[in-house]
């Protein structure tokens, strides 16, 4: 018998370490298992094959203005992967998360190739923005591999065979676990791993800091860079910024050690809000984008909440400051009273522990991989 053959498809930095540790699971659970696809650092180290290209660092742009700038970039990428996929006839075709592009990916393979195994890993948030499209994708798709346990009722009520995995950061969050004391005076602040993003929220952040820092002079800040790339425009953004010392750090990478020795933090919308709440970080969240992306997006998002551990908790638990709301002011307010209230902290704490319980155990990736394993061989 050949070897069974995977094509996966990730487009941000935490489809990349999903996708990897995916990867790493599926070799124990198919031998000789051969990946080709595009994802980013951490996957193409796993395939250790030139089938697998890098490009996540250009391909994690958010917003529809942002995708519409690099527009002939992203169709040139979609056609060359549609063409290497006719070429290599996979036995199934991966999606981890990134739906502008998975979704047409899919819908094109299906069309094109009817007989390869398409499996959707890291469900589109199509119940925050577009339920209407759950039937549609469940016309192309095989299987879909929820990490959220609400969603799978809203897929198989499609039709669509749905497995809840679990959530993949419990797997990653558990291995990164240190035995670490929080920093009473130690601040985090989690800008994202976009550049745009990093741009917009990163001189917020450090605003928000120095008004901190003037009130209380023994508070110091860290700010973990998802690349290298992201640190020197970090250290860019900090260098013209009204600091006056050196309080604040930026580091290359080391999020997860930060979210256990920090005292508080404040983080871009995204996966990281997830990850600091399993690890007991109390936090606000900051979201900001290009105003016509963010305006569409409110006229479509049918939804009370952006942050996950919000709608994971059905109310309010951490604090969200969405677009003009994003100031330093309010940020400086909401991280003071972590640092001043007690009960407050207490509380928040509590309730983001209770919201994080529902995302299951550990040997997530392990569960997707024996669910992709038992669709390769339907």
């Amino acid at each position: 018998m050949s070897a069974k053959k995977i094509y996966l498809i990730s487009g941000e930095v935490s489809g990349d370490n999903h996708g990897a540790e995916l990867m790493h699971a599926l070799k124990s659970e198919i031998d000789g298992v051969v990946f080709s696809g595009a994802g980013g650092p951490k996957m193409k180290k796993v395939a250790d094959s030139d089938l697998m290209r890098d490009w996540v660092e250009k391909a994690a742009v958010m917003g529809v203005v942002e995708v519409l700038r690099h527009y002939r970039w992203f169709k040139k990428q979609f056609y060359s992967m549609l063409e290497e996929i006719k070429q290599q006839k996979p036995d199934a075709l991966v999606l981890i998360d990134y739906p502008g592009f998975n979704l047409r990916m899919a819908k094109a393979v299906r069309e094109t190739l009817p007989m390869t195994k398409i499996i959707y890993y890291v469900s589109p948030q199509v119940w925050a923005w577009n339920k209407g499209r759950i039937p549609k994708m469940a016309a192309v798709l095989d299987k879909m591999l929820c990490i959220l346990p609400f969603e799978k009722p809203l897929y198989e009520n499609s039709g669509l065979e749905t497995t809840f995995v679990g959530h993949p950061i419990v797997d990653e969050l558990e291995e990164n676990k240190v035995e670490v004391e929080r920093e009473p005076n130690l601040v985090g602040l989690f800008p994202g791993s976009r550049e745009r993003e990093v741009s917009r929220l990163f001189p917020v952040m450090v605003d928000a800091a120095r008004r901190m820092r003037n009130d209380n002079d023994s508070l110091v800040f860290e700010a973990p860079a998802a690349s290298p790339t992201l640190a020197d425009l970090m250290r860019k953004i900090l260098a013209k910024s009204k600091i006056n010392g050196d309080y604040v750090k930026i580091t290359d990478g080391g999020s997860h050690k930060l979210m256990q020795r920090s005292s508080c933090g404040v983080i871009a919308s995204g996966t990281a809000t997830l990850e600091a709440a399993w690890y007991g970080l109390p936090y606000c969240l900051v979201y900001k984008i290009a105003l016509p992306t963010y305006l569409l997006g409110k006229m479509l998002v049918k939804i009370d909440h952006i942050g996950l551990v919000n709608i994971l908790a059905g109310k309010e638990v951490v604090e969200e400051f969405i677009q003009g709301e994003a100031d330093p002011i309010r940020i400086k307010e909401s991280l003071e009273k972590f640092i001043k209230d007690k009960e407050h902290t207490a509380k928040v704490k509590a309730e983001m522990a209770e919201a994080v319980s529902t995302l299951g155990e550990t040997g997530c990736h392990a569960r997707a991989a024996k669910e992709v394993a038992l669709t390769l061989n339907s």
